[in-house]
């Protein structure tokens, strides 16, 4: 009884500390350990039983299944992005890049057998609504990882040593675990040390910096702001690539507005816009069609007429650029 006592306690154990590999291995060996003594059809149950766990589990709730347990639970929320690079309407040399970005990963392996480190450290900088979480989740997508998203609030604190100490929580989960860790609005964080009086605000970003240059390939840390002006110097040396984001021209601001509409605008004039769509962002773009298209529907009409979705840019444009 004693081999079967440790493989109850090993059990246990994985379970507290939410790791379902190691329960369900530890399962299986359970299942192994009865068939050798001859008890097949329990050795099947146990088997039927882990395999419809996994399934069920899996199926009701992806994300609950990869969401961070103890301490982590408040710092990182989870989730599986089902955006994919084609969804990114961006100019080419910043599509070119995320590309690049995607075939280091996917050869990560290669690189790091022969003694290079693969692009795993970004900093992503351009005005609100230009794709930059977008991006991270483009990344995890494609790569087929799960999007852990920090939550700065959570992370910051006002008591001496506590933030340093959540901080090396979220960075040994990123050589632990590999993923997508997206920093997003990271200007509250990562703001010039030079301006700063605050010394916990130094002590913070300072640690900050020295986990992210110790960050291990296995993931991928992207960081995400508005303000790249206020961001202190030192933190882009630690980065391995900076991404520039900027407004969309005309011809992208037409193809987010119909990659967002699809059939709905199949039969509308989306020419000559260029007045109504300057300066407006990606998520002014997607917020102003999908408002022409809830009007449009409401009226019984199958297609967004052009003078409603004009109407819905220049009410975005008011709102966002007064």
């Amino acid at each position: 009884m004693s081999g079967l006592g440790d493989h109850i306690t090993a059990m246990v154990r994985s379970h507290a500390a939410g790791d379902d590999s190691s329960f369900y291995s530890v399962a299986l060996q359970i299942a192994a350990r009865e068939a050798k003594r001859g008890h097949h059809v329990l050795a099947a149950d146990i088997k039927k039983a882990v395999d419809a766990s996994r399934e069920s589990v899996t199926r009701a709730n992806v994300t609950a299944l990869g969401q961070p347990r103890g301490d982590l639970a408040d710092l990182i929320l989870t989730t599986h992005p089902t955006t994919a690079l084609r969804d990114l309407v961006a100019p080419a040399p910043l599509l070119a890049e995320i590309k690049h970005v995607l075939a280091e990963q996917r050869q990560r392996k290669r690189l790091l057998d022969s003694g290079f480190t693969p692009v795993h450290r970004l900093l992503l900088e351009g005005p609100p609504g230009t794709g930059k979480t977008m991006t991270a989740s483009v990344l995890a997508h494609e790569l087929g990882l799960p999007l852990f998203t920090i939550r700065i609030d959570a992370l910051m604190s006002k008591f001496m040593g506590e933030t340093g100490n959540k901080l090396r929580l979220v960075f040994d989960q990123v050589d632990q675990r590999r993923g997508v860790y997206l920093f997003d609005e990271f200007d509250a964080l990562g703001a010039d040390r030079a301006g700063n009086d605050v010394g916990e605000a130094r002590r913070v970003l300072n640690s900050f910096l020295v986990f992210l240059e110790n960050a291990s390939a296995t993931s991928i840390v992207v960081a995400a702001t508005n303000h790249r002006s206020i961001l202190d110097k030192a933190l882009f040396r630690r980065m391995d690539l900076i991404i520039t984001y900027t407004r969309p021209d005309a011809r992208q601001a037409v193809s987010v507005i119909r990659a967002r509409l699809g059939s709905l605008v199949s039969k509308t004039s989306l020419a000559k816009l260029s007045e109504y769509t300057d300066g407006l962002s990606h998520a002014d773009l997607v917020k102003a069609a999908e408002s022409a298209a809830k009007v449009s529907l409401m009226r019984g009409e199958d297609a967004v007429d052009r003078e409603v979705l004009i109407q819905a840019l220049q009410a975005r444009r008011s709102a966002s650029l007064g």
